[in-house]
């Protein structure tokens, strides 16, 4: 079924609301504003509180639409489908204006706050129109062997000879390894870390292609190294394994984290620091050493690679003053050593869901002063924030990172301070 809609406002996931005779509609590769024909996913007859649909024609469009860079990313009417960049057919400014006013709205609706968000762009993501961003990609091998990606919807596999997204780095080491030429088992798993070359160092074997969960060129054991008020901190991570996408992601999220624990310290001698859901330490290095003169420090992750990670990478510098835990977050909390009990700030990086209710509970119950915490969702972010905001902390700072152009998803870093009325 299709229909000719007038879209009237951003939504969740990329899309945008419509209505067809009162029925809410969210659609895909839309813009405020526009007039669109839509094509409905079916079952299109259904009884649901609201359908879905996608974009077959803009018939008035947007300021802010531009044709897709990559236009296998676009809309399936416009020869498109494969996903990863759904936001594609929107300009960077525009990009920018949707992510800050979804946290915007996601903040007033679920967090209770009316707030501004700036959002700030990552480097050279202008210059390269919102492409190679990636240090990590995952496909699939499609019947005859060949890199893909699947169309949405479907069990369709694109074969794919390059992947716009990915850094420039990385697509050398495809083009190295042959990984645009196929050979694979019909059906595996394709993954390719390679670590952002740090002041145009040689990637070396710095990589991997991981072929089902296995290294079949490269190493297992990657190195990352980022800058942090111009100390530069080296980590050892897996490469199956989590680490921020965006090649400059990793120092900018350090960097602004630190200048908000720097704030909220104000020259302290001596403090005592959690973070929590640590990973490999991306955080856990530069709080521990440049926080304070004396830093004491828990660190909680559920993952064990990742925490054997982190305990090496805390070892290769000699530091002894972290307790690197691994184990459920609100579990591991629930039994705290003395001296790490009373954290004067506590720094989060949760999953897509979230800290939930039990974590905020027990980090207002270690009474600490100050909470930064970054977020990858902000339905997240302003859930967990109406939650401190009950438990007696308001929020004294709030900035977004663009670290996932050309998609929906949008970094968010949330201080919080306890409330002294």
């Amino acid at each position: 079924m299709e229909s000719t809609i007038r879209i009237e406002r951003y939504a969740d996931q990329g899309r945008c609301v419509g209505h067809i005779d009162g029925r809410v509609v969210f659609v895909r590769f839309a813009l405020p504003g526009e007039l669109v024909r839509v094509v409905l996913d079916e079952p299109h007859d259904r009884e649901d509180r609201f359908w879905t649909g996608e974009v077959t024609e803009v018939l008035e469009a947007s300021e802010d639409r531009v044709e897709p860079v990559w236009p296998l990313a676009g809309p399936l009417a416009m020869g498109g489908g494969v996903g990863g960049a759904d936001l594609v057919h929107v300009s960077l400014p525009g990009q920018l204006k949707w992510k800050s006013m979804s946290i915007v709205e996601q903040m007033r609706r679920l967090g209770h706050v009316d707030v501004d968000v700036p959002i700030e762009r990552m480097p050279e993501d202008e210059a390269e129109h919102g492409l190679h961003w990636r240090t990590r990609i995952e496909m699939i091998a499609d019947e005859n062997g060949r890199p893909s990606m699947r169309r949405r919807g479907t069990h369709v596999r694109v074969p794919i000879d390059t992947m716009p997204l990915a850094s420039r780095a990385l697509l050398n080491v495809a083009e190295k390894e042959h990984v645009w030429d196929g050979g694979f088992t019909p059906g595996s798993q394709i993954r390719l870390s390679v670590p952002e070359p740090r002041g145009n160092a040689e990637i070396a074997d710095n990589y991997a292609v991981l072929v089902d969960g296995e290294v079949t060129a490269g190493n297992r054991e990657l190195t990352e190294k980022v800058t942090v008020c111009g100390r530069e901190f080296e980590y050892g991570v897996d490469a199956g394994g989590f680490w921020q996408m965006h090649r400059h992601a990793p120092i900018a999220l350090t960097g602004h984290v630190m200048s908000l624990v720097h704030g909220e310290l104000d020259g302290a001698a001596s403090a005592c620091l959690w973070d929590l859901y640590s990973g490999s330490g991306l955080f856990t290095l530069p709080l521990a050493t440049l926080s304070a003169g004396r830093t004491r420090m828990l660190s909680v992750e559920g993952g064990k690679t990742a925490v054997k990670h982190a305990q090496r990478n805390l070892r290769a510098i000699h530091l002894g003053n972290v307790d690197a835990r691994v184990g459920d977050v609100a579990k591991t909390l629930a039994n705290v050593r003395n001296d790490l009990a009373k954290p004067d700030i506590v720094v989060l990086d949760p999953p897509r869901a979230g800290a939930r209710a039990k974590v905020c509970r027990q980090i207002a119950e270690s009474g600490a002063r100050s909470v930064v915490y970054i977020a990858c969702d902000p339905a997240s972010l302003a859930r967990d924030t109406a939650t401190l905001a009950s438990l007696g902390y308001d929020l004294a700072d709030i900035r977004a990172f663009d670290i996932y152009p050309t998609t929906h998803h949008v970094e968010t870093v949330a201080l919080f301070r306890k409330a002294t009325r």
